[in-house]
């Protein structure tokens, strides 16, 4: 019931975020993941890539009580739109979301992941 609470709530929350540099707002429940690639972070949805400003630490910290996990140096993921995980090698997990991409869980960040998860 909380992971549900929290997910309303977060429902209702946006960010901003730009597609070649128009700005747009973004639902921050339709983000599945977040990701830094050379300094710049993108928010990936079911069907566009943002780049949204500032650093992942920082996006991190202000998700830190909805549904957002850091799941490795360079991602934070959405729980509620991950569809199932398997192993992968060397201890790492893989996230295979809803809109059919796959995110890569670190295996320092799988013991938070089956914290969150089996909660």
């Amino acid at each position: 019931m909380e992971r549900i609470r929290l997910f309303a709530e977060g429902s209702g929350k946006t960010l901003s975020g730009s597609i070649d540099g128009r700005l747009y707002s973004i639902n921050i429940g339709d983000i599945y993941y977040f990701e830094a690639v050379d300094q710049r972070i993108f928010a990936y949805c079911e069907s566009k890539v943002f780049e949204v400003r500032g650093r992942l630490y920082e996006i991190e910290r202000k998700l830190s009580e909805s549904s957002f996990l850091r799941c490795s140096k360079s991602t934070v993921i959405n729980l509620m739109k991950i569809e199932s995980v398997s192993p992968a090698l060397n201890g790492r997990f893989t996230a295979h979301m809803k809109n059919g991409e796959r995110v890569i869980i670190s295996r320092q960040y799988v013991p938070a992941l089956k914290k969150a998860v089996l909660k």
